[in-house]
């Protein structure tokens, strides 16, 4: 098994949720490692695939929604620093895969399951393979303790329970 870098100056950790039933809040976790082992990557069943998020790290553009974020009402970044993923289990659908894997957040652990496309094989200028993936799956954030929620006055809630979550990677061998 080889060990692969993500080169996280090509790679974003993502994800959106309803904002007041009617638009989208997007973000990203700025700080992640991933630890990525595969025989060969163009066949991703052969790999092994873990991430740890940096809650801190929350970026939606908006500092006083990101300090929310990462309160108790949340995510808890004080007592539960990280968001972890490990992949159980990798299957070739078609041309695509489908990654399972534990995903962690606040100490709940559930299973998830992520599409991945496979961007393709290259060499940079700099005679070095790389590797691109993009992958997404959607989560209840009820389910991993994530509750807190306000209701509008219009009718329906201010936060969406359904959080989708995209992954694009760009990998090179570990020199």
């Amino acid at each position: 098994m080889a060990k692969f870098t993500v080169d996280q100056s090509h790679s974003s950790i993502g994800f959106e949720v309803k904002h007041m039933m009617v638009s989208k809040v997007k973000g990203n976790f700025d700080s992640y490692t991933a630890e990525v082992e595969a025989a060969d990557l163009t066949d991703l069943t052969t790999a092994n695939i873990a991430f740890t998020f940096d809650v801190a790290s929350i970026n939606t553009r908006s500092e006083d929604r990101d300090n929310h974020l990462k309160s108790g009402d949340f995510f808890d970044a004080e007592k539960y620093p990280s968001i972890t993923f490990k992949s159980t289990n990798i299957s070739k659908d078609g041309d695509d895969y489908k990654v399972t894997g534990d995903l962690t957040i606040k100490d709940v652990t559930k299973p998830v399951t992520f599409d991945v496309e496979f961007g393709g094989k290259g060499t940079n200028p700099w005679g070095v393979e790389v590797y691109g993936f993009e992958a997404s799956t959607k989560i209840n954030r009820e389910e991993f303790g994530l509750t807190w929620n306000a209701a509008l006055e219009t009718g329906g809630v201010l936060v969406g329970k359904d959080i989708k979550i995209t992954v694009e990677l760009e990998v090179n061998p570990q020199a």
